[in-house]
This record gives C-alpha cells, structure tokens and sequence, in this order.
C-alpha cells in the first residue's frame, strides 16, 4: 500500500568518466554530489541527510566532513552492490518519518586506476564461508558460472540465450558516448569470446571502470518548490537470502522477495513496469532476475529474453538502456547507476534512440553479497504527477 507521504528523486548524476587516474575516491564523491545539486536545483546547505558505502575510515563521516554537509541523519548500509538502492529506499522511509528533506546519496570508485581484479580474484579466509570455497580457488565468475550451468542443466538455457542479453546492452550503448564499450554486437560475437569459466564467456562479464554517480531524494514539501521534473518512488523492498543452512536453492535470489514487497507498496504488478534497470555484473544475473522479479516464470528466463525482448524502445521489456554493467561501467558496484538509468526513463531524458515511450513505471533491482548469502533490493518509479 502507498504511504500518503511521498517520496522523490530531484537530483540524478552519473560521472562521465570511465578512468580516473589524477583523481581520488573522494573528489569523485564531491563530483557527483555536485552533479545531483545542480541536476535538482538545490544547494548544498540543503542537504541534511548522507548515505554511502564502500568506504574505509568509518564511511560517511570521513566524506561528509570532506564535503562539509551538516546532517542529523545518515546511513552506511553495506550489503555490495545493491546498497545505494537501499539507501535509497531508507532515505525515503526517512523522510517519510520527517526525520530529513533533502538525503545525498553517492557512489564513487576506482576499480580500473587501481587495476583491481574484481571477479577473478580468489578471496582470502576472512569469513566463515570463504574457508569452504577460497581453498579450492573459488572467484565470483566461477561461483557465478557453477549457477548458469545448474540453470542449463534443469532448464535447457543455452550461451546464445544469454548472449541475447550482452547483445542488447551493446545495442543500447551505441548511443551512450560515455559508455566504455559502444561497439554493437551480436549473440555470435559473445559465444565466440574466450571462455572465462565455462559456460561464462568474457563478453558475458561487466567492464571495469572508474567514476560514479548520485541521487537527491526529497520530500513532497521540497519537490513542489523545485523548477524540475521528478521521479516519485512508489515502491521499496529488500530482502537478505542466506544459504539457509545448506538447503537453498542457488537459482533462486533475493529479488522473488524484494520484488513482491516493492510491486505490493507501489499497487502494480511485473506486467506494469515499462522499463527495468537490472544489475547486470553478468548476464546470467539478468536472466536470474527476470525471472525472480516474475517477468518470466521460472526457467522460462531463457525464452523470455530471446528476439530482441530486451532492446528499447519496443521491446517487451526494455532494460539497461544506457548500455548497463555488461557496456558501459562498473565503478566497484552497479546499482547506482541502475537507478539512476530507471529515473532518467520515467522523466523522458534517456537518449532518443532508447528512450521508452511515455514510460508510467520504471524498476531498478540490485544485488550484492556472494553465492549462499547476499542481498537483493528493488525499488519502483512513477510520474511525478501520479
């Protein structure tokens, strides 16, 4: 059900840069900020809540003072790359509690400077779980590669299946001149790169870059003194999946739970949404999403993305049109940068060539954590005038 207080996105900044080597995390931080501020219209001493996360030397108070924000509340959830989505949705129940008017949140990083082998490194024995797999030499892509092949093997998915969705990343990235990779291709091309741990192909896997983004979530009371179009949030849901003590199911995430409590909240269903920005680290993320978010049933994921269903703008269901994870970039996590394609949608300024028709409901869904354990959050965006 929908709170009668509502919530917006005034301000969304994505950083333009995809290397960054003559800057630190924390001028990045700042340049989003900034980004957001001017993107709104408002004014830093407007700012009195921070969220953030990723960072060392106790998060938000070491950038707030770097960026010299006065702020009564603040939050450093850190659960991966589902986290900023998170903050959104906290700084909305925030402001829905009056405790703030105006919250920052911000994303930066600098995985390709600092040349960080993310996703292809073995993790050291720093939790319970890694000494089961690090022994053994276990990284992201083979965790995520041992999933995509129980998939193949209860479902019949196959490579092109997933390549259908590389491709249509690549096809919206063409018209992106800040993605990293603008070059089309096809479900060929991915099938034929080098397998990175079978059956992942190295075009199945996100880029690695430098940048970041923002977003300024406000009140009703800030929103109608603002000279700008907003994104409403309608809907917010998240949910912790654990390997339940050995019992879980590896094909199915946190998103069944996430998607049910946010498509509840904002009173639509998966056959509402016009445009969804799914975290897409690699494509077989995609397609597991589909179908835990109920726009495909289960082991259907395959089927469903065939045939261009997820190119913009006609597709069935259009996602990832600024070129996603898979083309465009990846500063350590992507759901920022999810949410603020699914804002950019619903207030008509994706770019032309992708850009859905007259969009009611956009979602956002990120992921975050490792195989057994990780996080899941989705939000939903409406019009503005709703």
């Amino acid at each position: 059900m929908r709170s009668d207080k509502r919530a917006y996105i005034a301000g969304a900044f994505e950083h333009p840069t995809r290397k960054a080597p003559d800057k630190t995390v924390q001028e990045l931080h700042a340049d989003v900020a900034r980004g957001a501020l001017e993107d709104a219209g408002l004014e830093k001493d407007d700012i009195d809540a921070f969220y953030t996360a990723g960072e060392p030397d106790t998060g938000p108070v070491l950038l707030a003072d770097y960026m010299n924000l006065d702020v009564t509340t603040f939050g450093s959830t850190e659960v991966g790359g589902s986290s900023y989505v998170s903050h959104v949705g906290h700084a909305v129940n925030a402001i829905r509690n009056e405790k703030c008017d105006v919250a920052l949140v911000t994303l930066a990083g600098r995985p390709r400077s600092q040349s960080q082998d993310t996703g292809t490194g073995v993790h050291g024995f720093d939790n319970f779980r890694s000494h089961f797999t690090s022994t053994y030499g276990d990284t992201i892509i083979a965790s995520v590669a041992h999933d995509a092949r129980r998939h193949m093997h209860e479902h019949g998915t196959t490579s092109e299946q997933l390549a259908e969705i590389r491709e249509a990343a690549a096809y919206h990235a063409q018209f992106n001149e800040n993605a990293m990779y603008q070059d089309p291709v096809t479900v060929e091309d991915v099938v034929d790169s080098r397998i990175i741990a079978d059956p992942i192909h190295m075009l199945d896997c996100c880029v690695i870059s430098d940048g970041g983004g923002a977003m300024l979530v406000v009140s009703k009371e800030v929103q109608e003194e603002l000279d700008r179009e907003c994104a409403e949030v309608l809907g917010y849901g998240e949910h912790l999946e654990t390997s339940r003590a050995g019992y879980g199911d590896i094909l199915t995430q946190g998103g069944v739970e996430s998607g049910e409590l946010a498509y509840e909240e904002a009173e639509v269903g998966p056959e509402d949404i016009d445009y969804a920005s799914i975290y897409d680290a690699f494509t077989f993320f995609v397609l597991r999403s589909i179908e835990d978010l109920g726009f495909a049933e289960r082991g259907e994921g395959g089927k469903f993305v065939e045939d261009g269903a997820l190119k913009a703008p006609d597709g069935e269901l259009p996602y990832n049109t600024d070129g996603g994870s898979l083309c465009s970039n990846h500063p350590n996590r992507g759901g920022m940068t999810k949410m603020i394609e699914a804002v950019r949608q619903i207030r008509g300024e994706a770019n032309e060539e992708v850009q859905v028709p007259d969009p009611e409901y956009t979602l956002a869904h990120g992921l975050g954590g490792g195989p057994g354990g990780h996080a899941a959050v989705t939000l939903i965006f409406g019009r503005g005038d709703q």
